[in-house]
């Protein structure tokens, strides 16, 4: 095949790899939505409606052109969409198969003028367009190809795809400054991430690569959401049923200006309007309070089939009682800084983590929302910083659940407490225990200094590095190793030669050098029981913990 023109056997392969890989990844898409309610499924809706395309691609040869295929996926993915997601999806097929229509290939020119029909397709089918949204990275991804055609046109379909894939993921990452409610919860688009896991399909193809090659999407920690999912009662709802159905053998002289003014009738009782129409049938999608008036609009256009209708105000009643129902009795949440630490803490009993440290000391309303995230009767907070405790103590008064906040000035003051946890314990055994870890906790810190200053009658330069236990400045030394050995033999023989000490290398630091700095500690003090841990932390070389 010319790299520079996708036949029909080619493109019938990228959809079923478009579909699979979002067929994998679909509940990953469905962790993204922010709203309890029947639209929230967007990865199962968005694969449900390309599961419609596959399934007319299925029925036909692998030999036919461009024109066919496309006009299997446009029909199928309409008829099998779902959501208000699944319906922008197939608006989008639509619109590309437009721009095939009686063509066997497809080149690079012809490829952007189909992209950008088909974000004209999808905008024109929404009443009320919002930016953030599927909407955005679809038509960012067009207007790139747009203007960039002249050059683009000179590339191979594959380089042409990896650029789609760069602009669209750029424009997925900036939705969130689009739409204040995903900021809010600490995601991305979901309709947007669905598109972009099709669109990343469609190159895997081009490339004959296994589907197996991608990494499955993961479930996002909300770490700095500040969305209150109690706060979405049933009286937030404006308009509490969602109304799905087809119309079918449309009356003779149904005109694009009557579907039109029919989507204008819906948009003055409901709102979520999508209106997708095909030759020979509309697709309708809305949310009202009047789910009867909607079908008789719609009988006025033809006949109506395939009717679903949910009460959203129900499901999310369904979803607070549930919520309620798999309260825990303890949580734990803890701010860290650092793949590794996040793991280490992930192993021990910790529920949530909070994305910050020094230099970024998370906000109230973060740690409030990761309070009520947890559904806990009791919650510890692990500050892990001196200057994240009183923002922790301001967002204890602000929830309803019981919340304890441990006062760990250090991560190794966290581990230590979340190390002495148990769940079989009762609420001031545990209050006890996990105080009592964290205060006989001896904690260091390896950085270095960000100025030229004067410190205890100490002259220290920019770039020197500093020694700290306990957050205090304790000595300065010109290598990073010099400082780290000095610090733990200070550490050592402050608390005991015969105690537990923990080393978690952090930026600027590999394993091959933490080991060497265990060993040569392990070899001074017989007795000591040294371990070394990836932690990851940035800005500082080392953390360590004496116990």
């Amino acid at each position: 095949m010319n790299n520079n023109v996708i036949n029909g056997a080619m493109l019938r392969d990228m959809f079923l790899s478009g579909a699979a890989l979002l067929e994998q990844n679909k509940k990953a898409v469905d962790a993204l939505n922010v709203f309890p309610v029947p639209d929230g499924d967007t990865g199962t809706n968005m694969s449900m409606t390309m599961q419609g395309a596959v399934k007319n691609l299925r029925l036909m040869p692998t030999t036919v052109g461009c024109d066919a295929v496309m006009s299997a996926v446009a029909s199928g993915s309409l008829r099998g969409a779902r959501g208000n997601s699944g319906v922008i999806l197939s608006q989008l097929l639509r619109g590309f198969s437009k721009v095939v229509k009686g063509c066997e290939t497809i080149d690079v020119k012809m490829l952007i003028d189909a992209f950008v029909e088909g974000t004209a397709c999808a905008y024109k089918a929404v009443m009320k367009p919002k930016e953030g949204t599927i909407l955005t990275v679809s038509r960012m991804v067009s207007e790139h190809l747009a203007a960039d055609a002249a050059n683009l046109e000179k590339l191979e379909m594959t380089e042409v795809f990896k650029s789609i894939i760069q602009v669209g993921e750029q424009a997925l990452e900036n939705t969130p400054n689009l739409l204040p409610v995903l900021k809010e919860a600490g995601v991305v688009d979901s309709g947007g991430k669905g598109l972009m896991i099709i669109y990343r399909g469609f190159y895997y193809a081009l490339c004959g690569k296994e589907i197996p090659d991608y990494v499955v999407v993961e479930a996002p920690v909300l770490t700095n959401a500040t969305f209150d999912i109690e706060s979405f009662s049933t009286d937030t709802i404006e308009y509490g049923y969602c109304s799905e159905f087809f119309i079918v053998h449309l009356k003779d002289g149904l005109t694009e200006e009557g579907i039109d003014l029919f989507r204008q009738h819906l948009m003055r009782i409901g709102d979520s309007v999508v209106v997708a129409s095909d030759t020979d049938l509309i697709k309708v999608h809305v949310h009202s309070n009047c789910p009867g008036k909607i079908l008789q609009l719609a009988l006025r256009l033809g006949e109506i089939d395939r009717i679903k209708i949910d009460n959203m105000r129900e499901q999310n009643r369904q979803l607070l009682e549930a919520r309620k129902a798999n309260e825990k009795e303890y949580a734990i949440i803890a701010v860290s800084a650092g793949d590794g630490l996040d793991e280490i803490f992930k192993s021990i009993n910790v529920d949530r983590l909070i994305s910050g440290g020094q230099t970024m000391n998370p906000s109230i309303d973060t740690i409030v929302n990761a309070i009520k995230q947890v559904n806990a009767r009791h919650v510890f907070v692990l500050p892990n910083n001196s200057n994240i405790i009183m923002a922790a103590d301001q967002a204890k008064d602000l929830c309803d659940c019981d919340v304890t906040v441990l006062r760990t000035k250090t991560i190794p003051q966290g581990i230590s407490a979340a190390i002495a946890f148990n769940p079989d314990n009762t609420l001031k055994q545990n209050i006890t225990d996990m105080t009592e870890a964290y205060e006989g906790t001896l904690s260091g810190a390896i950085t270095y200094a960000v100025r030229d200053t004067q410190f205890n009658g100490q002259t220290i330069n920019e770039g020197d590095i500093i020694g700290l236990i306990d957050n205090n400045l304790c000595l300065v030394k010109p290598s990073v190793f010099e400082a780290a050995s000095q610090l733990l033999v200070d550490m050592i023989e402050d608390h005991g030669v015969d105690s537990s000490v923990s080393i978690y290398y952090g930026d600027g630091v590999d394993e091959e050098a933490a080991n060497t700095l265990a060993e040569e500690i392990a070899a001074k003090y017989d007795d000591a029981d040294v371990n070394v841990y990836s932690g990851g932390q940035p800005l500082y070389y080392f953390y360590f913990a004496v116990m």
